[in-house]
């Protein structure tokens, strides 16, 4: 008698996928950005906003989720979703990919010149 062949299960390194959505609060109302799945520890997402502006959102390797103003206001470029993530004391930031200034993700204060700073959206999922 001959065995029965083994069906195998595909396996996948992809992340598993869920429903839940990215939320920005945008004055008094929330908006979707996208969906949770897009955003992979270490790296941004840009989303447009309804008023036309971009928003850089990040998630970080605990599970939180961070969205500031794309715009780098040092050089006007909408580039902050594609900066270096990292930690300074402590703290979440996104370093620059143009002149590598560092923003707190939480603040928007920029860490290399605390005058300036980038607007923080409170984020939510649902």
């Amino acid at each position: 008698m001959t065995p029965a062949p083994q069906t195998l299960t595909p396996q996948t390194l992809a992340p598993e996928t869920t429903e839940l959505k990215v939320r920005l609060r945008l004055a008094d109302d929330w908006f979707t950005a996208c969906d949770l799945d897009a955003l992979l520890p270490g790296r941004g997402v840009a989303a447009l906003l309804p008023d036309g502006g971009q928003a850089a959102l990040f998630r970080d390797r605990t599970g939180g989720l961070y969205a500031i103003d794309n715009r780098d206001p040092f050089t006007g470029a909408a580039v902050l979703s594609r900066g270096l993530t990292g930690s300074h004391r402590g703290r979440p930031f996104v370093a620059s990919p143009l002149l590598k200034q560092r923003f707190d993700l939480a603040t928007g204060v920029c860490l290399d010149d605390e005058t300036v700073r980038v607007t923080t959206y409170e984020v939510t999922t649902a």
